[in-house]
């Protein structure tokens, strides 16, 4: 069985004290950032040690949206735009944007799929507001919930073409958020949150989505997003209607507090199906593995992609 975690490494190859790590507590994936790629020669060298490694069902993310974020980049991979310029071709001319976020989706799947990996973390669905924080940004498609949820969907469609899993993020809405996640915790006290869930909701039948680390005053006051049992079900599950794979956004970020162990205990225990641990750190990944139980064995067949008919 694997461990209900995907994990982070510290640097380009893999450590005898991580394999061996990989071999005791079998994550059920990995996550690479840009610590860990090189050169397209040493990412393959990597990927083919982490495949003999790790169970035959595990996974390889990749953090990779197009614009600022992007691990794989110039000159060995092709640089994408951000997600924002489909947004800005739907208000003149829809039927180009859908076409172009096909292909920003086929075009990131295939740079994702060839370099070796099944899942990439995209696209974003946030709905952006007037003054939130710029960790969001031109990330976001539009501040059209329609055109997000359409043009969304037309982004992960192409990737699924291409054989790689999305995951729609950050559910269940991060464009209202006035602090950077990674830096505090967001709280959000505006109680008309419709236009923030349509997207996600439009998108509900995708395989793979994540979780925000953000309170949400009206909804749960005393828990964000990802360690929140009320708004897993009642919103992402229950409103939204997602049903698919729910991983947490990386718990190594500010707006947590506690050890390692014990956020990814309340993650899971809040209703994500998988932690995710970004940093690489080898103490805080064992402190993880350790801790949490196994991935629910029917998650197992719905761990890679299909492609769409």
């Amino acid at each position: 069985m694997m461990k209900a975690a995907i994990i982070g490494l510290a640097g380009p190859s893999l450590t005898e004290a991580e394999r061996a790590l990989l071999a005791e507590h079998k994550p059920t994936g990995i996550i690479l950032f840009g610590r860990n790629i090189v050169a397209p020669a040493q990412l393959a060298a990597l990927i083919a040690d982490l495949r003999a490694t790790l169970p035959p069902e595990a996974v390889l993310m990749i953090d990779q949206e197009g614009g600022r974020v992007a691990r794989l980049r110039a000159p060995h991979w092709p640089e994408l735009p951000p997600a924002a310029q489909l947004g800005a071709l739907y208000v003149t001319d829809p039927i180009a944007a859908r076409n172009e976020a096909r292909a920003h989706g086929a075009a990131l799947g295939a740079i994702a799929r060839d370099a070796g990996f099944d899942i990439v973390t995209a696209p974003v669905l946030d709905v952006p507001t007037a003054g939130a924080d710029a960790v969001i940004g031109n990330r976001a498609i539009s501040a059209d919930p329609v055109a997000v949820g359409v043009l969304g969907a037309d982004i992960a469609w192409g990737l699924l073409f291409q054989g790689v899993q999305p995951v729609m993020k950050h559910l269940p809405g991060h464009g209202r958020a006035m602090l950077d996640s990674h830096h505090a915790l967001p709280h959000i006290a505006a109680t008309n949150l419709d236009a923030d869930f349509a997207p996600f909701a439009a998108n509900a039948t995708l395989p793979w989505g994540m979780t925000a680390h953000i309170v949400y005053d009206h909804l749960d006051p005393e828990h964000p997003a990802t360690f929140s049992s009320t708004i897993i079900d009642t919103i992402i599950r229950t409103r939204i209607g997602f049903r698919g794979i729910l991983i947490s956004d990386d718990l190594a970020m500010n707006a947590l507090t506690g050890p390692p162990e014990s956020r990814a205990r309340r993650a899971l225990a809040a209703g994500c199906d998988i932690a995710l641990y970004c940093p690489g750190d080898l103490a805080a990944n064992r402190a993880v593995l350790e801790a949490i139980p196994d991935l629910a064995p029917d998650l197992i067949p719905r761990l890679k992609a299909q492609q769409p008919s």
